[in-house]
């Protein structure tokens, strides 16, 4: 079976059982290593693999074709994206200014505007997509006004001498009392989605019960980031959410993506075909 996710420690621990056969019953994978702005974009083009991690902003666009697996992506309290600033501001300095984004088909995005539309009062930003580990270094050297940053950035981004604005994951969660939608795995609508939800729900589970035996394969791919951040990172994204979406993660889901299209930041779809 072929699989895209990218190389980010949560990724990696997820799917170490299964990638390296650990899960009785479950089909070799073929692993293509790729950040999710790219299997966002694969998953809409339908270029990809047949299973791949998204964001779950992507799902209004792709789930005609492929189906939400409920294990193995992230989804959770306390991880949201964080708007980054260089000098100490209000929130409402942003009206008018350009901020960086590392997609702008992500949940991080979804975020953002759902969350400038509520703070700012004209709501009008000039987004630059670029390279998330480019985010950073731009708003340090002035080049852009505020940096939008996902995961491992929350641990890193004081070395930039940066300021945090908002952690738009504490925002979303007092707004709404959900978790946060970040990233799901997803699978052609021809494929058992059963079955794929029980080894992917076994690859996370084997992870939690071997730790150990995961580090090699996930500080191979780690992106030089040092051990200590790497776990940080899986004890982050990794949780109850990964290994079974449950009531909660579908409500957040919904939540989320049913805002996003009241507000025409995404098409609209079927919300029922979230579950079905």
């Amino acid at each position: 079976m072929n699989i895209a996710f990218s190389p980010c420690p949560n990724d990696t621990f997820v799917f170490y059982a299964w990638v390296h056969g650990k899960i009785e019953g479950a089909p070799s994978l073929k692993v293509t290593y790729a950040d999710i702005d790219k299997t966002n974009y694969w998953a809409v083009d339908q270029t990809g693999p047949e299973v791949m991690k998204v964001s779950y902003a992507a799902l209004p666009y792709v789930l005609d074709q492929y189906r939400l697996v409920p294990s193995g992506g992230a989804l959770g309290r306390g991880c949201g994206p964080l708007v980054l600033t260089k000098e100490k501001q209000e929130i409402q300095s942003l009206e008018g200014k350009t901020v960086a984004v590392p997609s702008d088909r992500s949940t991080a995005y979804l975020l953002f505007r759902l969350w400038t539309e509520q703070k700012l009062a004209q709501n009008k930003v000039t987004i630059q997509v670029m390279s998330f580990e480019d985010i950073m270094p731009a708003v340090q050297a002035g080049e852009v006004d505020a940096g939008l940053v996902i995961h491992e950035a929350r641990f890193t981004y004081q070395t930039y001498d940066l300021h945090l604005l908002q952690d738009l994951g504490e925002w979303w969660e007092k707004d709404t009392g959900f978790p946060i939608p970040l990233g799901a795995i997803i699978a052609k609508r021809d494929l058992d989605a059963t079955t794929i939800t029980k080894w992917a729900s076994e690859s996370v589970k084997y992870a939690w019960a071997h730790p150990e035996e995961t580090k090699e394969y996930v500080m191979e791919h780690a992106q030089e980031l040092s051990e200590s951040v790497a776990n940080a990172h899986i004890d982050l994204y990794v949780n109850e959410f990964s290994a079974s979406l449950g009531e909660d993660g579908y409500q957040a889901i919904e939540n989320l993506l049913g805002r996003a299209m009241g507000q025409g930041l995404v098409p609209e779809f079927d919300l029922s075909k979230i579950r079905n």
